[in-house]
């Protein structure tokens, strides 16, 4: 009996690991028949569990039956649009290919009309795009581009209105281009400002307003003041107020007819770079040196040519009357020497002159040697600031390649100006110093002369 139970105990507890425990089956079973009774329940609970797991698995295998269904009958009403589609697309082919046969018949030997009247199109619509008198006359271009658009479509005809507004518009420009007139736009001022003001159009050539000359930009179709004006002796901004305020005759202006939207010429003077742009920006930090050196070296050369002018003269004044020595002059100051020392011997008297003309000569050659230092320092520097910018250049070129030929020229100029700035301190330094020496040794010349001949009386008469 014993062991019957531990074989039905052995049995229920595999039935429970097989079939999982219930929540009844979690609490301990306090005898045999409770174990039963709880193995029992499980199973029925997973029977249930099954059977509805069962009934759901019909239901969705169901629903996708339907749904199968209905893209088989999508797809099969889409097959039939596909059908229809392509057999409307064959008629349209044929169709196309038939009035195309009747287009190139009724064009007839005006193909070869259409084709200059495309090339015109273009190049007027080329033309119109840069011209000053679109500022006065806009949108050309956009009916323009639609011609364009109409002539390049082999399948469509420009109609009879519109090649007529083509010859007006050609001959709006041909007439307007010839032209003074007068009209109020937008223009846009340097600072960013903008406002409506009257303007000149001189042709086709430029635009001026308020004595300024204007540039015409064809991307944003909008005038503005060029941020500089042209400058010369003629003083063209004057011409430009003097045209605006005419209101007959003839008018002395300046224009420029190298370029269709204001002139090529003019756009290359104003954008010249001027004196302080290319010496003093362009020089960079040596060239602002040099150019310091320069003024500094010409002041002092001016200055000391100026002392020295008048020491000449005052010498030169002292030599009308060597008796009468007097201290405003080296001459005479030497002169006094002798007059103190002239009962001294020969020996002595030669010293003492000597030592007075010593004396006198570091006043009559003081800042020469500066003079002279700047006149071979100036070119140096120059050429450190040369090989400094193209070592700049050089990098530049490392860097981005050599694919615009302006940087490298507008990067060697600029290494060039301290060069030139060198050369151009050092050739009036050298002239200066030449001429401020020439004066100081004049009169040190003359002090040893008359010192010399004061020693040769005395020499003679002791004889």
């Amino acid at each position: 009996m014993k062991l019957i139970k531990t074989i039905s105990l052995t049995l229920a507890t595999a039935s429970l690991c097989l079939f999982g425990f219930p929540a009844q089956a979690q609490q301990q079973a306090a005898s045999l028949d409770e174990l039963l009774r709880l193995v029992e329940q499980a199973r029925l609970t997973e029977t249930q569990e099954q059977q509805a797991r069962e009934r759901e698995f019909q239901q969705n295998a169901a629903q996708r039956q339907a749904m199968l269904q209905q893209m088989q009958q999508r797809r099969e009403q889409q097959e039939a649009i596909s059908v229809q589609l392509e057999a409307a697309y064959n008629e349209n082919e044929i169709i196309k290919a038939q009035r195309f046969e009747t287009l190139q018949q009724r064009k007839g030997d005006l193909t070869e009309l259409f084709g200059t009247i495309n090339g015109v199109v273009n190049d007027t619509r080329a033309t119109f795009d840069q011209s000053l008198i679109s500022a006065q006359y806009p949108g050309r271009e956009a009916f323009l581009t639609e011609l364009a658009g109409i002539m390049s479509d082999d399948s469509l005809l420009p109609t009879i209105e519109q090649l007529e507004r083509l010859w007006f518009f050609l001959q709006q420009e041909m007439v307007e281009s010839s032209r003074v007139t007068r009209f109020n736009a937008d223009v846009a001022q340097p600072d960013g400002t903008q406002s409506n003001q009257e303007v000149v159009r001189i042709g086709s050539y430029n635009i001026v307003s308020n004595g300024a000359y204007l540039s015409y930009d064809a991307t944003t179709k909008r005038l503005s003041v060029l941020p500089r004006q042209p400058t010369s002796p003629n003083d063209y901004t004057a011409t430009a107020r003097a045209i605006q305020s005419a209101t007959g005759g003839f008018t002395r202006v300046g224009i420029d007819p190298t370029g269709p939207s204001g002139g090529t010429y003019l756009a290359a003077l104003i954008s010249s770079p001027d004196f302080r742009t290319r010496y003093w920006d362009q020089g960079g930090q040596i060239g602002q040196i040099i150019i310091y050196i320069g003024v500094i070296a010409m002041a002092i050369g001016i200055i000391r040519l100026f002392i020295l002018s008048i020491v000449s003269a005052k010498v030169q004044s002292q030599l009308k009357n060597p008796n009468q020595p007097r201290t405003n002059n080296p001459l005479g100051r030497v002169l006094m020497v002798y007059e103190k020392d002239k009962n001294m011997d020969i020996e002595t008297l030669e010293l003492k002159l000597g030592e007075a003309i010593l004396a006198e000569t570091p006043k009559l050659e003081s800042w020469q040697t500066l003079l002279k230092i700047t006149s071979t320092v100036s070119p140096l520097l120059g050429l450190l600031g040369t090989v400094t910018g193209m070592i700049t250049v050089f990098q530049a070129i490392t860097l981005f390649g050599t694919g615009d030929p302006k940087i490298m020229a507008g990067g060697i100029s600029g290494a060039l100006v301290t060069t030139v700035l060198g050369i151009v301190v050092a050739v009036p330094t050298i002239l200066m110093y030449t001429i401020v020496k020439s004066r100081s040794d004049r009169v040190i010349h003359i002090m040893e002369e008359q010192a010399t001949g004061i020693i040769a009386r005395r020499a003679e008469a002791g004889k």
